[in-house]
């Protein structure tokens, strides 16, 4: 944080410097992206208007015991993971999930029930019926659906796999990543892989034994097989060595920024209007800018954004900022709650669980937040995470620390056991929380995409595009900050 509180104080001095690249918005995906463009050689200032960088990323300790606000784990699917880790030096303080986390529940009549994770397991599970288990032996003979088609999420999973499979296995699927509906989500921008195996294979149990090969030689794991991790003080740690990384080699982080406009300048290269959080107006210069910022902050910052230059882009910028205004997103209210061991009835041998809708609860599922990782709670103590909201129950998120404490504690009462009250609870809150790849979200994507030929030198990199998960979010920052370099390479020299 000393650094941050630095490059703020010094950044009079400096404004009128043109950095090379200017990235507005500070969580995860924009911090790889500038991190990497620095170890590429470019000079990086990223600006941030929470006071604190790092986004949803915020990790703490209560009595001991670990909480998360934000995601609790990432998904090892890439090697640029631990290729980060190492640049960033905190590979040692990487934490891989116990193998106990392999395990996970799906609520079925009020009561958990394993996910089954082996065939055998599959054909022995009370979860689906027998019917549902041998229907999946015609799932390799359905033919696949148009290439051009934006089919659900919900009508895909019912087509291949049947209505059973999609209410007790995908929906609270699709409600623990997205915190969405599958009646909604677009399964092609959503779960372009899945729907990628139909295409390229004719059918998913297919495509899921010849892709594994395809997946071996690009030496990356499908979400299924990939390890959960974290770190061993939480996944703040990630955030935090990558502000470090960036000011350790003269990269900027200012955080209490906002930024109110951008604007290309006549010559090429870019004008980036803040203002502080006391109120005092300041002016950035730049050859590129990232938007690394909600899809409904980028609409603002294009809608107003001005360009000298006359190339038919007024159209394409207006058109843009209203795709960002149509991208939804899912509320979502977590309450953390830490218990004596012994006043839950549980054995917590697992993950955690998911609920389906057609459970009727006030709780999309609950994170065995201990269990899943070292370092935790010690035994004598658990660590519970509960969701609550998302597109299923929109309008819970808004009630009250009280009532959200309460909902979290009856559902846990009823579904593992619970008894008395936690010794504590933290209520966390995100309004916003996770983008909706919802039907036409590729369009409105490329309709984004398509003012960057108007506007030489801007770039998007956020969750709202290529994916929400961490490790998607690293893979965007990189490729991201590769197209820059590219980019400002083929630039005059300034």
């Amino acid at each position: 944080m000393g650094n941050e509180i630095q490059g703020a104080m010094m950044s009079e001095a400096i404004t009128g410097m043109i950095d090379e690249v200017i990235v507005v918005g500070a969580g995860v995906s924009g911090l790889v992206a500038a991190y990497r463009l620095m170890k590429k050689g470019h000079r990086v200032r990223v600006l941030e208007a929470a006071p604190q960088a790092g986004g949803v990323m915020v990790s703490g300790r209560r009595d001991g015991m670990l909480w998360e606000s934000g995601p609790n784990s990432g998904m090892d699917t890439t090697p640029l993971i631990n290729e980060l880790l190492d640049s960033l030096g905190i590979r040692e303080q990487r934490a891989d999930a116990r193998k106990i986390a392999d395990r996970r529940f799906i609520v079925r009549g009020g009561r958990l029930v394993p996910l089954p994770m082996s065939p055998l397991a599959f054909l022995s599970t009370p979860l689906f019926s027998a019917g549902t288990k041998f229907g999946l032996l015609r799932e390799p003979f359905i033919a696949r659906s148009s290439p051009e088609s934006d089919e659900s999420v919900a009508a895909f999973v019912r087509r291949r796999l049947g209505s059973e499979f999609l209410d007790y296995a995908i929906e609270p699927f699709v409600a623990g990543i997205f915190a969405g509906d599958p009646e909604q989500l677009s399964v092609q921008a959503a779960f372009p892989k899945l729907f990628a195996l139909e295409q390229r294979y004719g059918g998913l149990i297919r495509g899921l034994i010849l892709g594994a090969r395809e997946r071996k030689r690009q030496r990356e794991k499908s979400k299924n097989n990939a390890r959960s991790f974290s770190f061993n003080d939480g996944m703040q740690t990630l955030t935090d060595a990558l502000v470090r990384g960036l000011t350790a080699a003269n990269g900027v982080v200012e955080t209490g920024v906002r930024v109110t406009a951008i604007a290309g300048e006549t010559e090429g290269g870019w004008t980036v209007h803040g203002v502080r959080g006391d109120e005092q107006e300041t002016t950035y210069r730049a050859r590129s800018v990232v938007l690394a910022t909600p899809a409904d902050a980028a609409a603002v910052l294009l809608a107003s954004l001005k360009m000298p230059w006359d190339n038919g882009g007024a159209q394409a910028l207006g058109d843009a900022a209203q795709a960002l205004r149509e991208i939804p997103y899912a509320p979502v209210s977590i309450a953390i709650s830490a218990w004596r061991r012994e006043a839950v009835t549980h054995s917590l041998d697992g993950f955690g669980f998911l609920v389906p809708r057609k459970e009727n609860k006030n709780i999309l599922g609950t994170l065995f937040s201990s269990s899943m990782f070292d370092h935790r709670a010690d035994e004598a103590h658990a660590v519970l995470t509960t969701f609550i909201g998302g597109m299923r129950q929109p309008e819970l998120p808004g009630c009250d620390d009280g009532a959200l404490r309460e909902m979290a504690e009856s559902e846990l009462a009823s579904l593992i056991g619970v008894k008395g009250t936690p010794l504590w609870t933290k209520i966390s809150r995100h309004p916003r929380a996770i983008p909706q790849y919802t039907f036409g979200h590729l369009d409105r994507v490329r309709r984004v995409e398509a003012v960057r030929k108007h506007a030489p030198g801007l770039f998007f990199c956020a969750n709202w595009r290529g994916g929400i998960s961490v490790s998607d979010c690293i893979k965007n920052g990189y490729q991201t900050a590769d197209d820059i370099d590219t980019f400002i390479a083929s630039c005059p020299a300034s």
